[in-house]
């Protein structure tokens, strides 16, 4: 008797997929992986492309370098922190972008279906974001979560908003890791909630 094999997730981003200074299993992709294993979904370990400081050049290097192999039922996309923290020009995001939500398209099986964008978190209300100007920092990642939010829509591929649920953080000091930037599991574990629905569509229909 043939099992079927488990279901693939990619996720592509950068310190906020890989859980920054927290356990693997501490991180969303982890955090998802285990709640949808609860729900009867058989699902692999999910396949992580991220670092810490990447910019969306950087993750579009990456994959030119090391390509995942294979397709995916899932996956998402959650790039440019670091292009507004580095004051990347916003036209050179937007086409980085759109080649990498392409790309993002090619490795699901069910294309654009399988696709999800998720927002950019705003870092502005964090310890570290009171040594910049905070109104600032916000201003920047809206106009860079509306290039992200409008390749999505363009697409046809579905765009979880995660930047408000980060904002509780300014109320919440506790959704916050030591290093005043980086969230912990509980911020990890708001966006996960966020996620699911979507994700569990995705794979319901795998």
């Amino acid at each position: 008797m043939m099992t079927s094999k488990p279901l693939r997730m990619l996720t592509l981003g950068d310190s906020y997929t890989i859980g920054s200074g927290l356990p693997a299993d501490d991180s969303w992709p982890y955090q998802l992986t285990s709640q949808l294993r609860q729900k009867g979904i058989k699902i692999a370990d999910p396949v992580i492309i991220a670092q810490s400081g990447w910019t969306s050049l950087n993750l579009i290097e990456a994959l030119n370098s090391n390509p995942p192999s294979g397709s995916f039922n899932l996956v998402s996309l959650q790039i440019g922190v670091n292009d507004q923290y580095e004051k990347i020009e916003p036209s050179f995001y937007a086409e980085n972008f759109r080649d990498l939500l392409d790309r993002s398209i090619s490795f699901a099986r069910k294309g654009a279906e399988g696709v999800l964008v998720l927002s950019i978190p705003d870092w502005s209300v964090t310890p570290h974001g009171g040594e910049f100007d905070r109104s600032q920092v916000q201003e920047e990642l809206d106009q860079y979560n509306a290039i992200n939010l409008t390749a999505a829509r363009l697409r046809g591929v579905e765009y979880i908003d995660l930047t408000s649920s980060s904002r509780f953080a300014e109320q919440y000091p506790e959704l916050l890791a030591d290093d005043g930037l980086h969230p912990t599991w509980e911020m990890y574990w708001n966006w996960t909630g966020l996620i699911q629905p979507a994700a569990l569509s995705i794979f319901r229909s795998s």
